[in-house]
C-alpha cells in the first residue's frame, strides 16, 4: 500500500469485455496467442514450478485446445476465464487490451473509483464498509472516516470487508489507524526468491530487506519482479482509534483485503468476525500479448510474518458465524 504497497494482489481492475450482439469473426491467430500466453506465464511467474504441476498441465493444454476452436475473441475470451474459473493458482485473467499494459499500469495509479469506503453508524458504534482497496479517493474515504470517528468519539469500530475483492492502496491507511506501534506483515517472493530458495520467508529473512516505501503499482510490479522478497510493514497513521475493532470477512473476502484482515489479526488490534476469506492472495501484473489481449498473471505470492501462505488458506475467523454484523454489534 504507505499509502500501501501496491498489492495487485487480487484483481487490481476488471476490464469487462462488451459483448456485440452478433459474434465477430476472428482477429487474431488463437493458436498463437495461447502459445504467447504459456511464455509469458513461465517467463514470469512467481514459482515456474507449480507449471509442472499436473493442474497447471491441465489448464494449459485446454486452453491450447480452445485456441483451435474458438470463433471469436469473444469467445476465446469467455472459454480462456471458464477454463481458469477452478485453476489451481488465483490472479489470472485475459482481457482485450485497452492501451498498452504500462497505460493501464498508469490508469490504476490515478484509479478514483467513488464510494469505495462509506462510513455509518450504530448509535455510538462506527461501521466502515470497504468495498474495495483500489482507488485514490478510496484512501481519501477511509482518512476522512477515521477523522469522523475521532471527532465523534466512537465507542467501537466494525469495518466490513464481506464483499471487498481486493485492489491495493487502500490497505495500508485502512489498518495504520489503530495502530500503536509499527509492525511486519509479512512478505512477497518473486520468482528470484523461489529459484534461490527452499523454504518459506522467515522473520528473520524479512529483516534483511529495507520495507517497500513506494506508492505506484508500476514501482512495485517493477521492484517486486526484481527483488527476491519484498517486506510489508504497517505503521501507525493519525488520527488513531483505540477502541476495539471489529473486521467482518466473507468467503468473498479476497486478496489485499485478505492481506487486511491477516495484518489486523496480526495486530491484536482486531477481532475477525464471519467466513474464512477466498484464500486468493497473490500479486499480479498485466503483460500484453499479441493479438490484442493483456494477461494477468501472478508474479508474486504473500507469506504472512505469523500465519504463513494466505493463497489457497484464506485467513480464519476468531469467531466463526453467517450473521457476522448482528454477532460484532453484540460484542
Amino acid at each position: 500500500m504507505k499509502r500501501l504497497l501496491a498489492v495487485s494482489a487480487i484483481t487490481l481492475l476488471s476490464f469487462t469485455f462488451a459483448h456485440a450482439d452478433e459474434p465477430q469473426a476472428p482477429s487474431a491467430d488463437y493458436v498463437d496467442v495461447a502459445a504467447h500466453i504459456a511464455k509469458t506465464m513461465r517467463a514470469n511467474h512467481y514459482n515456474p514450478a507449480e507449471l509442472e504441476t499436473p493442474g497447471y498441465k491441465q489448464v494449459e493444454a485446454a486452453v491450447a485446445a480452445l485456441a483451435k476452436t474458438a470463433g471469436s475473441d469473444e469467445a476465446f475470451i469467455a472459454g480462456f476465464r471458464e477454463i481458469w474459473k477452478d485453476g489451481p493458482f488465483s490472479h489470472v485473467e485475459l482481457n482485450p487490451a485497452r492501451g498498452t499494459a504500462d497505460d493501464v499500469a498508469a490508469y490504476l495509479d490515478n484509479l478514483r473509483i467513488g464510494g469505495g469506503a462509506v462510513l455509518t453508524w450504530r448509535g455510538d458504534v462506527a461501521i466502515l464498509t470497504v468495498n474495495t482497496m483500489m482507488g485514490l479517493d478510496t484512501i481519501e474515504e477511509i482518512d476522512a472516516a477515521y477523522a469522523t470517528i475521532a471527532d465523534r468519539g466512537a465507542d467501537s469500530l466494525i469495518i466490513d470487508l464481506r464483499e471487498n475483492g481486493g485492489g491495493a492502496f487502500a490497505v495500508r491507511p485502512l489498518v495504520g489507524h489503530v495502530l500503536e506501534h509499527p509492525f511486519d506483515a509479512g512478505g512477497f517472493v518473486s520468482q528470484r526468491w523461489n529459484a534461490e530458495n527452499h523454504h518459506a520467508p522467515t522473520a528473520s529473512d524479512l529483516k534483511t530487506v529495507e520495507p517497500w516505501e513506494g506508492w505506484s503499482i508500476r514501482a512495485f510490479w517493477a521492484d517486486v519482479q526484481e527483488q527476491p522478497l519484498t517486506r510489508l510493514r504497517f505503521t501507525p497513521v493519525e488520527p488513531g482509534f483505540e477502541g476495539p475493532v471489529y473486521v467482518l470477512t466473507s468467503e468473498r473476502t479476497a486478496s489485499a483485503a485478505e492481506l487486511a484482515a491477516d495484518a489486523f489479526k496480526i495486530s491484536g488490534r482486531a477481532k475477525i468476525i464471519g467466513e474464512t476469506t477466498a484464500g486468493q492472495m497473490l500479486s499480479q501484473k498485466i503483460f500484453d500479448v499479441p493479438g490484442g489481449f493483456q494477461l494477468s498473471l501472478p508474479i508474486a505470492d504473500y507469506y504472512s510474518a505469523e500465519n504463513g501462505r494466505i493463497e489457497g488458506v484464506g485467513v480464519a475467523p476468531d469467531i466463526e458465524t453467517d450473521d457476522a454484523m448482528d454477532v460484532a454489534l453484540g460484542q
